[in-house]
């Protein structure tokens, strides 16, 4: 089973606005709300792909009982931490004139030790050896840095594998506890090393030094691009199928979902980085931040090109 950690979710508001300009009067097109968070669009997508997956998470307030309702109503395994911190609201932009998206994302509320230590025991009572456990999303406020990678520590020992998703300090600590996967993307992974990236090489000599540190699987993510994907014995180059951008919302989440669910069923690298670019190009075609279905991602892996370096 693939369990998803969501420390700060977020009510996905996605605005469809044609000729989106600031200092001015902006008329909305369409409106769409979908339960968002990282960790939440990842078992997203690992449910429609037809894993088994829970999406443990911290909710409150108005918004966050639409996300726990909009879970319910989707079959979507949850167990979630009820705390009088109102779940925030994120506002996705989306122009189809000027091809643009764009994110208006909130810091969320602080969480306490109680509510930490609530999600840890939920996490415990539920997970078993083999299972993968992907903690997925900015920290929210108050929260000490080093305690994803404590939990990593300690998962480990239960023979659990580990995905990490975030930034910032906690992602630097995170690392050292040497996760099995992570996903960043350009500026993420230059974040993580303290210098911009900007070629390919240097990408790619990047995601090769973090897995000679003992990262599991590096998949650095480039955009429509494509990715490289980097473990200390391999390292592939994977370039998307260019398909209509209806929304970049969750595509990242999606690719860290297909790495974590094709991992688990133990495929190969080269049929893991295939699919996790299939998944990710797929899902740009969906509305707001809701999962592709496996119809509209079949037919395109058969288009992703992958090169051995």
């Amino acid at each position: 089973m693939i369990i998803t950690v969501t420390l700060n979710p977020a009510l996905d508001k996605t605005l469809t606005l044609p000729g989106f300009a600031v200092n001015t009067v902006n008329r909305v097109q369409n409106i769409r709300l979908d339960p968002g968070g990282k960790g939440i669009n990842v078992s997203k997508t690992v449910k429609a792909l037809g894993g088994r997956t829970l999406a443990i998470g911290v909710l409150g307030g108005a918004a966050g009982g639409y996300i726990k309702a909009a879970l319910d109503a989707m079959d979507l395994p949850n167990d979630v931490v009820i705390t009088n911190e109102t779940t925030r609201t994120n506002i996705k932009i989306i122009d189809p004139v000027l091809q643009t998206n764009t994110d208006i994302n909130e810091p969320g509320g602080p969480i306490s030790e109680e509510t930490l230590q609530a999600v840890w025991k939920k996490l415990t009572q539920v997970v078993n050896p083999g299972d993968t456990v992907v903690f997925a999303g900015k920290n929210p406020p108050a929260m000490a840095d080093a305690c994803l990678a404590q939990w990593i520590c300690q998962l480990r020992e239960l023979d659990v594998r580990t995905c990490v998703d975030t930034v910032g300090r906690p992602m630097a600590l995170a690392l050292e506890a040497q996760p099995d996967i992570i996903k960043p993307n350009k500026a993420e992974l230059s974040e993580i090393m303290g210098r911009n990236l900007i070629t390919e090489q240097e990408i790619l000599s990047a995601a090769r030094e973090l897995a000679s540190r003992g990262v599991g699987l590096v998949a650095a993510s480039m955009g429509s691009d494509g990715a490289v994907f980097v473990t200390k014995d391999q390292a592939l180059r994977g370039y998307s199928p260019k398909v209509p951008v209806v929304s970049t919302v969750g595509a990242g989440d999606a690719m860290m979902a297909a790495l974590a669910h094709y991992t688990a069923a133990g495929c190969s690298l080269e049929e893991t980085a295939r699919r996790a670019i299939a998944v990710s190009v797929a899902t740009v075609m969906c509305d707001g931040s809701q999962a592709a279905e496996l119809d509209s991602i079949l037919p395109l892996i058969d288009r992703v090109h992958i090169e051995k370096l």
